[in-house]
């Protein structure tokens, strides 16, 4: 345990694998009602391996986590940049520092902030964009942020998913398909904005990361190398192989004009639909056994598809997952 107070930026982990975590959390340092030692122990219980630290304009609390950090829970030091018109998360900056927040939308003091959490080896995430309350909706362009929070779990009763999830993630959809046609594109990731009691990791943010530390898992979201969870409870897996060749979530795929084999496994989510979407909306669409675990497969080539990612829903249609796309070339 460091002398500081600070957690480590790495823990043991596993070596290279997925790792699952929740990256938008609020303690008694800002309006949460739980301590830093309640999160952490609520976030082992719900099969997280990661969180962050994301009090509203604050750094308060960011001496308080490195007790609660272990060989096998890492915590990420970062910030809830709560403006006047939109708030975004501010991921990986360094211990004690704050992300400046008196601003609009049209001021480029915004700029500037994006820049020096940039400089830290930090994540810039658009929060909630479609959030139901003062400056929750998220009136900056979304293009100068890194990574778009699609799945919010804080304004949803007793269900992971809303009306304004729906819109974030629909937006979020348009402009992947004219981005990754442009050549760039930003991922998509979820989180709990967790406040109080029983909402941390539902939903979450599940990464491939060459090992448990903040460099390598916020390496992980910027490529897009991740997908979203309702709960630990929930597992997917998605493949697209071609002639010998395979690609997963985040990663392009050279196909050579040969038909693509695309694989989803899924678990954990009763008589679900899988939904297969490209760049020309969701072109796939077959239901799991009442069993929730099943293995689908869709064929398709990089000219009708320029990329592919899987929707799972549950029969009443409140999303259970949902990944990053394959990029098909």
């Amino acid at each position: 345990m460091p002398d500081s107070g600070f957690p480590p930026l790495q823990a043991r982990g596993r070596g290279a694998d997925w790792y699952r975590g929740d990256c938008h959390i609020h303690s008694v340092y800002s309006d949460g009602e739980l301590t830093p030692e309640q999160l952490a122990a609520d976030a082992s219980t719900a099969g997280l391996d990661f969180i962050a630290t994301t009090e509203h304009n604050s750094a308060h609390g960011h001496s308080s986590w490195g007790r609660h950090a272990s060989d096998d829970f890492l915590i990420l030091l970062g910030e809830e940049v709560t403006t006047r018109t939109g708030h975004w998360l501010a991921l990986g900056i360094a211990p004690g520092q704050v992300i400046d927040w008196d601003y609009r939308a049209g001021d480029p003091a915004i700029d500037r902030c994006l820049g020096q959490v940039r400089e830290s080896g930090g994540l810039c995430v658009a929060a909630h964009p479609h959030a139901p309350y003062p400056s929750g909706s998220f009136m900056y362009p979304c293009e100068d942020l890194d990574v778009i929070e699609v799945w919010n779990g804080l304004w949803t009763s007793d269900r992971p998913w809303n009306a304004d999830n729906e819109a974030a993630l629909a937006e979020w959809g348009q402009d992947l398909a004219q981005g990754i046609h442009e050549g760039r594109w930003q991922p998509a990731m979820g989180n709990s904005d967790t406040h109080l009691k029983g909402q941390i990791g539902i939903p979450h943010t599940v990464v491939f990361a060459e090992d448990l530390s903040t460099p390598a898992v916020l390496a992980a979201i910027r490529a897009g190398r991740s997908w979203i969870a309702e709960s630990a409870a929930v597992d997917l897996s998605v493949t697209a192989v071609t002639a010998g060749r395979t690609a997963g979530i985040g990663e392009r795929l050279a196909t050579h004009g040969e038909p693509v084999t695309v694989r989803a496994h899924v678990r954990g989510v009763h008589s679900a639909t899988v939904g297969f979407h490209t760049d020309r909306g969701e072109t796939h669409c077959e239901t799991l056994p009442d069993s929730g675990v099943g293995t689908i497969e869709w064929l398709t080539t990089s000219q009708d598809s320029a990329f592919v990612r899987i929707e799972v829903r549950h029969p009443h249609g409140h999303m259970a997952a949902l990944t990053n796309p394959i990029v098909l070339t």
